[in-house]
């Protein structure tokens, strides 16, 4: 798919993340990042005419997109998914049968120099998923203290060199302010003293940065319990992270969630009679196959996880 800028955005994990959710023909489900439209047109093309389709979107760009897809059993919310409860009571539903959730960053918002994700182009530093309110990646390097900064690239990034960076960074903004992306990527190149082949010293840093810019952590932390109670029992999650940290949030979300109650295994208590979990996991984790990651190496880290509501308690 191309754009309207004109870049070309591959779905990942297209296929494998609608089929997990086992979609029913009159069912309720949550696309809860749009993105360009992806997941959302393949969701639309198994529902009949009583389904429906709520999608989330931060991007004014994405909601643009979807404002193109004239649908009658599709509605689009310009807000991020941590407040998927609250729409979908303000839009009258209660219980969905499938949420879907791309975390990330998409590849028309990498390939939009404007937008100031990459260090490819020099544009303002921006990186806000959504553009029309919130910090700046500027406005936060203008202001944090060093050790925020420092604990944002260590953490978020794995940047061996954060401290470095942090210190550089402070430095450099006491004589001028940091306004564009050329500026940020030259001050990490300087502190990085070795990376790994291939990889652009700026790399581990830009990611860092964004992913606080946008909490987007704390976002993913705050919707799937979310998510898991507005599921019907039977009614399925479905995961693709595109970072480690992601991928540990919800590979425990799901894991804890499914747990049985932690009881000693001798005592005289049928399974029966044991607490049945809110969640089931579904399978093993799905990764992208050789074919999707030489068409579009972004795909090459996305892991997709899979979950399932039960009719236990939550």
């Amino acid at each position: 798919m191309t754009d309207a800028i004109g870049f070309v955005h591959r779905t990942v994990l297209l296929q494998e993340a609608v089929e997990a959710l086992a979609i029913k023909s009159d069912g309720v489900y949550v696309d809860g990042t749009f993105g360009r439209g992806g997941h959302s047109r393949l969701i639309l093309s198994k529902l009949g005419p009583a389904g429906r389709l709520i999608a989330f979107d931060k991007d004014p760009q994405a909601i643009a997109e979807a404002a193109t897809l004239q649908d009658a059993r599709f509605t689009i919310v310009h807000n991020g998914f941590t407040h998927l409860a609250q729409e979908l009571t303000r839009l009258g539903v209660t219980a969905v049968d499938g949420v879907l959730l791309d975390l990330g960053i998409s590849s028309p918002q990498i390939d939009d120099g404007a937008r100031g994700f990459s260090f490819r182009f020099d544009a303002p530093l921006d990186m806000r998923m959504d553009t029309t309110r919130g910090m700046t990646a500027a406005d936060w390097l203008a202001t944090a203290p060093e050790q925020d900064i420092y604990r944002v690239i260590k953490e978020y990034g794995e940047e061996r060199f954060a401290k470095q960076i942090a210190r550089k960074i402070v430095a450099v903004r006491a004589e001028r302010p940091i306004t564009t992306t050329r500026q940020l990527a030259e001050i990490v190149a300087g502190c990085v003293r070795s990376r790994e082949p291939g990889q652009d010293p700026a790399t581990r840093s830009f990611q860092a940065i964004r992913i606080h810019v946008n909490q987007e952590l704390e976002e993913l932390s705050l919707v799937l319990p979310q998510a898991m109670q507005l599921l019907r029992a039977g009614g399925r999650m479905s995961v693709i992270s595109f970072h480690s940290l992601e991928d540990r949030i919800v590979k425990r979300f799901m894991k804890d969630a499914a747990n049985e109650d932690d009881m000693p295994s001798r005592l005289p208590i049928r399974a029966a009679d044991l607490k049945k979990p809110p969640l089931k996991v579904i399978g093993k984790p799905i990764r992208p196959s050789e074919d999707e990651v030489k068409a579009n190496p972004r795909a090459r880290s996305a892991i997709l996880r899979i979950a399932e509501r039960t009719e236990g308690p939550l």
